[in-house]
């Protein structure tokens, strides 16, 4: 063989190379070409309200809904439900853009959403009112609620499965085990035999597996169904009457049609609607429908201390520190930082979900010292609710 001569193998593989990354441009400029805004002029996004503001925010909402709509076209989402409350006022509620696009029926404030990873701020102050009762401890090893599961490499604290410092691995998040469970138990299959990813308490991993385990605790303290326990216990004594867990096995009025971009997790190259499935396996982690308003009212009675008491809410809102001196930025199923509202630095605890949650985009977000709570939710994945959110609490720190 001559010595300039280039080996057939290498000749495969550099054409294979060629080809792959021909298809994958060839496959973005056919995504680009044939996208097809759904909103494209931000002011004629249509919009739901029920009812009129006072004359105090007026302004404020104006402004609110323009930023709504300017991320319902700009971010090319099929539809935007958002909320917001000051002080004890709920002062504003919209809905923008469609539930279902093949119908074009119209998002509304009664329009249910998946909360997503933001479920764990509802189960936290499930959690917190079982500690109230001395029912549950955080230090407690979870096998002292959760006998089902199996023993790992070290012990593991129900603190340590709030915080995301148990160690467990996080879903995938994709659609493979959205399936009905009966029970929290029957959730474990999806994690159980797995091994710890790192010794408990020494390291920040998110995981949605561990808030499984989470709810299986609140339903042994509490001695009832977890669903039940989060609807008496949390969401009725404070008005919460939309929130539930998303199960595909019953009608669910007011539901929104879920979407996922079809290409590169961005909504700007269109949607695809995702088939339908059942998240009750994943309990407090991340298996409740919502409203923005029933969000608000979430943030309000917790800010309040109507929920749980104000010490209660301040343990669960700490960002937790690790041994090393690190931050994480999570507290016990909230997010905790700072951010600048109206020129000032700002508590926030809240919770938002993660890009890749299957069918929608959620974010509640809370501003304690400055009574302000905002909710928005969308039925696409990847969309930027946080932002929409931060910008449209601007607006009312502003207006205050």
């Amino acid at each position: 063989m001559s010595k300039n001569k280039i080996p057939i193998w290498v000749i495969v593989i550099v054409l294979g190379f060629c080809l792959l990354i021909a298809a994958g441009v060839g496959m973005f400029v056919w995504v680009s070409t044939t996208a097809v805004p759904i909103h494209p002029d931000p002011n004629a996004v249509q919009s739901v309200t029920r009812s009129s503001p006072s004359q105090k925010w007026a302004s404020a909402v104006e402004q609110a809904q323009q930023i709504a709509r300017a991320g319902v076209s700009e971010q090319n989402l099929p539809g935007l439900s958002v909320a917001v409350s000051v002080g004890d006022e709920f002062v504003w509620a919209e809905g923008f853009g469609w539930t279902d696009l093949d119908r074009k029926s119209t998002v509304t404030p009664e329009t249910k959403f998946r909360v997503g990873e933001a479920s764990k701020a509802l189960t936290s102050a499930g959690v917190g009112v079982l500690l109230e009762k001395n029912a549950l401890k955080l230090d407690e090893e979870i096998h002292t609620y959760v006998r089902d599961f199996p023993k790992k490499e070290w012990p593991i604290t129900l603190r340590q499965l709030m915080a995301h410092t148990a160690g467990f691995r996080d879903d995938p998040g994709d659609e493979a085990w959205m399936q009905p469970c009966d029970r929290t138990v029957d959730g474990f299959k999806l994690f159980s035999r797995d091994s710890l990813l790192f010794e408990p308490g020494t390291k920040y991993e998110p995981s949605t597996y561990g808030w499984i385990l989470v709810s299986a605790a609140v339903e042994d303290a509490s001695g009832e169904p977890f669903f039940t326990f989060m609807r008496t216990r949390v969401f009725e004594p404070i008005g919460m009457t939309a929130t539930r867990p998303d199960s595909s096995r019953e009608e669910i009025p007011d539901r929104a049609t879920f979407y996922f971009p079809r290409f590169a997790a961005d909504p700007r190259y269109g949607p695809e609607a995702v088939r339908e499935g059942d998240h009750t396996c994943f309990a407090g982690a991340s298996a409740f429908l919502s409203t923005p308003s029933d969000l608000v009212r979430f943030g309000m009675a917790v800010n309040s201390g109507k929920l749980v008491q104000p010490a209660t809410v301040k343990m669960l809102q700490t960002a937790v520190q690790l041994p090393s001196g690190e931050g994480t930025d999570y507290g016990l199923g909230w997010k905790s930082e700072t951010l600048t509202l109206s020129g000032q630095p700002a508590h926030m605890a809240g919770h938002g979900t993660k890009g890749d949650f299957i069918g929608g985009t959620t974010y509640l977000m809370t501003f304690p010292d400055r009574g302000i709570v905002v909710a928005a939710m969308t039925n696409i994945s990847f969309a930027d609710t946080k932002t929409v959110a931060l910008k449209i609490a601007e607006v009312f720190a502003k207006a205050k």
